[in-house]
C-alpha cells in the first residue's frame, strides 16, 4: 500500500515547479478544494495529484486506472478564491512526482483517490557516479576513487556536460518559441522573414539575457527562460510544459527521473519540432483540443 492522495485528472500532465491555475466548478472537485481548505493552516497535505487522461479515454466510462497515465505530479494549493456560484479559482504549483498503484472510486468522497508511491530524482546518484551515461571514475589501486583526483575530474566533466546540454536545450527552445510566434503572426516561410531576424534565430541569440527580448519571443517566455537559465532541472520541466508536444511525449519526459536524460530527450524532440515547423509552415495544435470534454473540468 502506498500513500493515499486525492486525484484530479486533466488533459495534460503537470510538471514540478510549473504554476497551474484552475477554475473549479464541477461539484466533486468543489468538494475536493473544500476538503483541502478545511485542513489546518500550514498542513503539508494541501495538495492533490494531477494525472493525465489517455487521449480518447473517458474516465467515467472505463476503469480509471486504465484511463489514466500512471505517472503524475502533486499540485500544491497556493491560492483559493471562492466564486459567487460556489466554485473556486485556485492557483497551484507542481510538487513531487508519483506513480499510481491503485485508483479508488467511492461515493464519499466523490472525487477519485489513489494509492501512490513517490518517485525520487536521480541527480544525487548521477553526481556521485560522475555521469549516468558512463563518466565513471577509474578505480585507483589501494585508494578511494570517490576521493581521488580522477573521480573529481569525472564529476567535473559530468557537471560540464549537464551545462552544455542545458544550454543546448535553452537555445533550441528559444528558437522553437520564436518560430512558433512568427508562424502565429502569419510569417509562413523564410522569404517572409525580415533578414534582420536571422541573427535572432541563431542558437542563443534570441534569449535576450542582457535584458532585451529577441524578436518573436514573447516577454513571458523570455523571462521564464532567463529565470531558469542556470537551473537545468527547472529548465527541463519548463520546456516539457511549454512546448507543443503530444501528451505521450510529455508523459515520457515526466517519467524520466534524471535531468540529464530528460534534457537529452528534449534536444531530440525540439529538433524534430523545429523541422516540422519549417517543413509544414504551421503550428501544431495539441490533439486534446479536438476532443470533446472528458469531464466538466
Amino acid at each position: 500500500m502506498g500513500d493515499l492522495i486525492p486525484l484530479f485528472p486533466l488533459g495534460s500532465p503537470l510538471f514540478p515547479g510549473v504554476v497551474l491555475p484552475l477554475q473549479v466548478f464541477e461539484p466533486r472537485y468543489r468538494r475536493l478544494v473544500a476538503d483541502l481548505v478545511a485542513l489546518p493552516a500550514g498542513s503539508d497535505r494541501r495538495f492533490f495529484g494531477v494525472v493525465a487522461i489517455r487521449q480518447g479515454w473517458e474516465v467515467e466510462r472505463v476503469a480509471p486506472a486504465e484511463a489514466l497515465f500512471d505517472i503524475g505530479t502533486t499540485a500544491l494549493l497556493r491560492a483559493v478564491t471562492p466564486q459567487p456560484d460556489g466554485g473556486f479559482r485556485i492557483v497551484t504549483v507542481g510538487g513531487d512526482r508519483f506513480r499510481l498503484l491503485d485508483v479508488h472510486v467511492a461515493d464519499d468522497p466523490p472525487y477519485l483517490q489513489a494509492d501512490v508511491e513517490w518517485l525520487a530524482d536521480e541527480e544525487a546518484a548521477e553526481e556521485a557516479a560522475g555521469d549516468s551515461e558512463g563518466l565513471q571514475a577509474p578505480a585507483v589501486p589501494g585508494g578511494d576513487p570517490e576521493g581521488s583526483e580522477s573521480a573529481e575530474v569525472a564529476r567535473s566533466v559530468a557537471r560540464g556536460s549537464m551545462g552544455l546540454l542545458a544550454r543546448n536545450v535553452r537555445d533550441l527552445f528559444a528558437r522553437y518559441a520564436t518560430e512558433v510566434a512568427l508562424l502565429q503572426g502569419g510569417v509562413l516561410d523564410e522569404s517572409d522573414v525580415d533578414p534582420t531576424l536571422d541573427a535572432a534565430l541563431a542558437p542563443g541569440a534570441q534569449l535576450g539575457l542582457d535584458g532585451e527580448d529577441g524578436p518573436g519571443l514573447d516577454p513571458e517566455t523570455a523571462a521564464l527562460l532567463r529565470q531558469v537559465s542556470h537551473d537545468a532541472r527547472g529548465l527541463s520541466y519548463l520546456v516539457a510544459s511549454a512546448a507543443l508536444l503530444t501528451t505521450e511525449d510529455r508523459q515520457a519526459l515526466l517519467a524520466e527521473s534524471a535531468t540529464r536524460r530528460r534534457l537529452a530527450s528534449e534536444v531530440r524532440l525540439l529538433r524534430r519540432e523545429l523541422m516540422l515547423l519549417r517543413e509544414l509552415g504551421a503550428v501544431p495544435v495539441p490533439l486534446h483540443q479536438f476532443a470533446g470534454p472528458l469531464t466538466p473540468n
